[in-house]
């Protein structure tokens, strides 16, 4: 067992899998400016479907917050995922001319995400959603703060990259971090081995979601 941090542990354990998805071909293609338009056509409307499920879990986190002051972070954090996130594939399928019933929403591999994420949300305890939401937020952030700097074309894709590396996104990482090696450091290595393998099976579904976006490319 790691014997720094909860997050450092994660991190740690689950090394492999993380660096598979920050370097995704999904990732890859967008820093070199060559994602397929079908494929981002394909992610908005996973993705944008999904944002509507992470609502859900989200409000699941507020509800088992223990504190006022996380519900009040989460609360701040829905607003951004319904004002801020819904706002951006609502506006983006329409600039697209996209529209989403076309599309099969129940592939395994998106269902599997959607379920996945749902279920820890629903069955699991807090720290169980905070280690879900740190696990794919984290994970954007890493990849979209390299990838902000470069040139990036299509400018709906370019403005996906910099909600994910902009300060208020790192900045709801970074709490999502510190709430989990604060109460991290009161566990036992059962406890954060569990939540570390909620943390890499995270990565397991995101990797197949992104996969997803290919398929019939």
């Amino acid at each position: 067992m790691s014997s720094g941090t909860l997050s450092e542990q994660m991190l740690e354990e689950n090394a492999a899998v993380f660096r598979d998805m920050v370097n995704h071909r999904f990732v890859e293609d967008i820093k070199e400016d060559q994602l397929n338009a079908h494929v981002f056509d394909r992610y908005l409307v996973y993705e944008g479907a999904f944002v509507d499920t992470a609502i859900s879990i989200c409000a699941y986190g507020v509800a088992k917050a223990e504190t006022v002051g996380q519900k009040r972070w989460l609360i701040a954090v829905l607003d951004a995922l319904a004002n801020k996130q819904i706002a951006y594939f609502e506006r983006t399928l329409a600039v697209r001319g996209i529209d989403p019933s076309s599309y099969d929403l129940r592939l395994p591999d998106v269902e599997a995400f959607r379920i996945g994420m749902l279920d820890v949300a629903r069955q699991g305890t807090f720290l169980d959603i905070l280690t879900a939401m740190f696990a794919a937020e984290w994970m954007y952030w890493t990849w979209s703060k390299e990838i902000a700097v470069r040139a990036i074309g299509d400018p709906l894709l370019k403005e996906w990259v910099d909600i994910h590396a902009d300060q208020d996104f790192g900045a709801q990482a970074q709490w999502l971090k510190s709430q989990l090696d604060e109460a991290g450091a009161a566990l036992r290595a059962s406890e954060r081995a569990r939540l570390s393998n909620i943390f890499g099976r995270v990565q397991q579904l995101e990797i197949a979601f992104h996969h997803a976006a290919y398929e019939g490319t």
